[in-house]
């Protein structure tokens, strides 16, 4: 027998199926209503300019979904004497293209008409497709508005990129998402709880669709709850519908949030930041990513980031990479983040690193006169003859367990690894004859890239 929340849950999915999806309702009709995205359509701003003077040339919108890239792309269209031609790069063929440029030519000759083509999901589009499009497009013939939730310099072709005007479009912020729920509520014919429309913009994560979606679920769960016979201003969306209507939304990205997202986690560890270390491993395991590369960047940072200021830092990244193989996810999780709290809160040195780009720079720059004779290998038979080896002083025949002895090549004379005065390093450093002593103060940073740095 069916339950009261069996009930109102099938009346909520017959109150959603009698009418188009509320974002697709609630799409702004002029670029007035947009909200959120006052850097780019406020008075003077780029993207407006370019539509109140009829100006428009081939763009590409970049944002995260729900942003309102096709809204825009719509809108901008509309206010151009130009064709609006859609297509999505889903389902899109180079057949698909070229048919939209062969009508493109034959209306710019009869009527003196230019053509937009809007290509939604435009990093789906593989190289062929999108140099199709480039001749068209480099002409003029075409007016191309990309929308894309990827990054282009990864994803668009570099010279269709080069020809089109970036814009990006940051996730909406909660003031404007609230402001999109209040037109909501209004279309619904509903009324709702302050908190609840709060709670839905917080939630929403910069994504409007998601925000408008969850309150049209919130709003058939109340009116299902008040019965038939309730009138529809008696109707009120309580926090709980909203918490109900939201269930669980999957966190992704693309390929730009990957490395962004990486660098985000490997900076607050090697910022001594175990929160936030923590916070962006969890978002990058919530994400779907890969565990393997997030160990194999802790075991990275624990040489580049802590170094010989705690040894230790690369067992323990070496082993939670090998409890990646060994136990696998979800159990890892534990294990990763074992490595990131003891990462973020181990001394910092990036000696190790600074040494060795320093020696690379010298290799690369300078000849070298090879490895000096007493250094070369001796274990065969002639070496004595050739002068390999003689004149090596072994140094575990000497009671201190060292010899003066040069190992470097004629002509270097340089000190590569310089001890900082952080965790175990400034012990390392009293271990070393005729070493310097340490160096005070914080790592330097590199300022090679070859050096290292997220």
């Amino acid at each position: 027998m069916s339950g009261p929340d069996d009930l109102f849950g099938a009346a909520a999915v017959r109150q959603l199926d009698r009418r188009a999806p509320l974002a697709e309702r609630l799409r702004p009709r002029r670029l007035e209503d947009v909200v959120g995205h006052e850097a780019l359509l406020g008075p003077g701003r780029p993207l407006r300019a370019l539509v109140d003077t009829d100006r428009l040339s081939s763009l590409i919108l970049w944002g995260p979904p729900g942003t309102g890239k096709t809204t825009l792309a719509r809108l901008v269209a509309e206010a151009s004497s130009s064709v609006f031609v859609q297509l999505s790069a889903v389902t899109a063929t180079v057949k698909d293209v070229r048919e939209v440029i062969a009508g493109a030519q034959r209306r710019l000759g009869e009527h003196s008409q230019g053509t937009i083509l809007f290509l939604d999901e435009v990093h789906r589009f593989n190289k062929a497709q999108q140099d199709a499009l480039l001749p068209a497009v480099e002409s003029g013939l075409l007016t191309l508005i990309g929308a894309t939730t990827e990054n282009p310099y990864f994803e668009v072709n570099p010279p269709l990129l080069s020809r089109s005007s970036l814009f990006r479009l940051e996730p909406l912020r909660a003031e404007a998402i609230r402001v999109l729920l209040e037109r909501g509520i209004v279309e619904l014919g509903v009324d709702a709880e302050d908190a609840a429309l709060d709670h839905l913009a917080d939630v929403a994560d910069g994504d409007a669709r998601h925000a408008l979606g969850a309150l049209e679920v919130a709003g058939a769960l109340a009116l299902a709850r008040a019965g038939p016979r309730q009138r529809l201003d008696g109707v009120r969306i309580t926090v709980q519908d909203a918490v109900d209507a939201l269930g669980t939304k999957v966190i992704g990205y693309g390929v730009d949030q990957h490395y962004d997202v990486a660098s985000a986690l490997i900076k607050s560890i090697r910022g001594s930041d175990v929160d936030a270390g923590l916070y962006w491993l969890a978002h990058m395991l919530e994400a779907g990513e890969d565990a393997r590369f997030i160990a194999r960047r802790l075991v990275i940072l624990a040489s580049e980031d802590v170094g010989m200021a705690d040894p230790m830092g690369l067992i323990v990244a070496d082993a939670a990479a090998r409890a990646v193989e060994f136990v696998g996810l979800p159990e890892a999780q534990l294990n990763l983040a074992h490595a990131v709290v003891y990462l973020a809160s181990a001394p910092k040195s990036n000696r190790v690193t600074t040494a060795l780009g320093a020696a690379q720079r010298v290799v690369r720059s300078r000849p070298t006169a090879g490895v000096p004779p007493h250094l070369r290998g001796s274990g065969y038979h002639g070496a004595d003859a050739l002068g390999h080896g003689v004149g090596y002083r072994y140094p575990h025949d000497d009671p201190a367990g060292w010899v003066e002895q040069r190992y470097l090549p004629d002509g270097v004379t340089d000190t590569f690894y310089e001890p900082s005065s952080h965790g175990r390093e400034p012990h390392l450093a009293q271990r070393r004859p005729g070493a310097r002593p340490p160096a005070a103060g914080p790592p330097r940073v590199p300022s090679d890239p070859s050096e290292g740095g997220a």
